[in-house]
């Protein structure tokens, strides 16, 4: 199966007018909250730093974006900008992940493991709009692509992160406190695969009967960027159930292809909206589109091949 791309992608594109979004926006999280998807997209303006702007839509395909991103750097942990959001709604509260990108070591003693300069951080809210930072799930290495389940899972919130190349598994008591020892590998790269050089996970994993339905991003040694899926147990979600061998979508308009970087799809929302899952991902780092399938499909391939 493929991924079907809406007619009218791409969704949302760049504001000449705008100084901070006036080059590319891109790699949506996207949340649907009472009758609306609400998007916090990662923009980049005349200075190339990224920031979270907000729009909202009724339909997913036509947006209305406030004027001022709702989240921009503060200080040394995030001086190079603040990427890639994905959101959730637990108990009732807001959460974000992001990635906030310095110039500087963000830790302490020796790295866990390579890099500093980048924090796996989440923030709260109560309205999408002003956002409180919580902190990182891990300091001193380059640890991204991280995104809450979206429920407690044995009590504990949980959280999917990657450490090069790998994707892994994550709890807290708290959504402060990450303790290393209980952090495991889920999955990684498959070798002679199109998914054999990284993987990374993609929006909040889907609840279904048969497990956690995760769509994930890869890519292999000519990095061209593909989506796949992997089924997580439930109640022990560092278990895969079954990874499909396949690929469900992957560079092919020319705004996927030739962007502001090449052969780049990215995504991280995955809302299911009336049994339809609705992918918005970033195209070639400029633009945002929007793929939508049935969820029984998505479901059905994930437990295929």
């Amino acid at each position: 199966m493929e991924l079907m791309r809406h007619p009218a992608n791409p969704v949302l594109v760049p504001d000449p007018a705008s100084p901070w979004e006036c080059y590319n926006v891109f790699n949506p999280g996207v949340l649907y909250h009472d009758g609306l998807f609400h998007m916090v997209y990662r923009a980049q303006g005349l200075d190339w730093i990224s920031r979270l702007g907000y729009a909202v839509s009724a339909d997913g395909v036509h947006w209305n974006r406030l004027r001022e991103p709702v989240l921009g750097p503060v200080d040394g942990s995030d001086s190079r900008g603040v990427e890639d959001p994905r959101l959730v709604e637990i108990e009732g509260t807001f959460y974000m992940t992001y990635t906030a990108y310095g110039r500087e070591f963000q830790g302490s003693g020796t790295p866990t493991h390579s890099g500093g300069g980048i924090l796996p951080m989440i923030a709260r809210s109560r309205n999408l709009l002003t956002w409180e930072r919580l902190g990182p799930i891990v300091r001193g290495e380059n640890d991204k692509d991280h995104v809450l389940f979206p429920r407690r899972i044995g009590g504990r919130y949980a959280a999917l992160h990657r450490r090069w190349p790998e994707v892994w598994l994550a709890f807290s008591d708290d959504l402060l406190t990450w303790r290393e020892e209980e952090m495991a590998p889920v999955f990684g790269p498959r070798m002679l695969a199109w998914d054999s050089k990284s993987v990374g996970g993609n929006g909040v994993p889907i609840e279904t009967e048969e497990g956690w339905l995760l769509l994930y991003h890869a890519y292999d040694e000519e990095h061209v960027y593909r989506f796949g899926t992997c089924l997580l147990d439930l109640d022990e979600p560092s278990r895969v159930i079954h990874r499909a061998a396949g690929t469900i979508f992957w560079p092919r308009e020319i705004w996927e292809i030739r962007g502001d970087v090449p052969t780049v799809v990215f995504s991280g929302a995955n809302p299911v909206v009336e049994g339809t899952v609705h992918v918005f991902y970033g195209g070639g780092d400029h633009v945002i589109g929007l793929a939508t399938c049935r969820l029984e499909e998505l479901l059905a391939f994930a437990l295929s091949g």
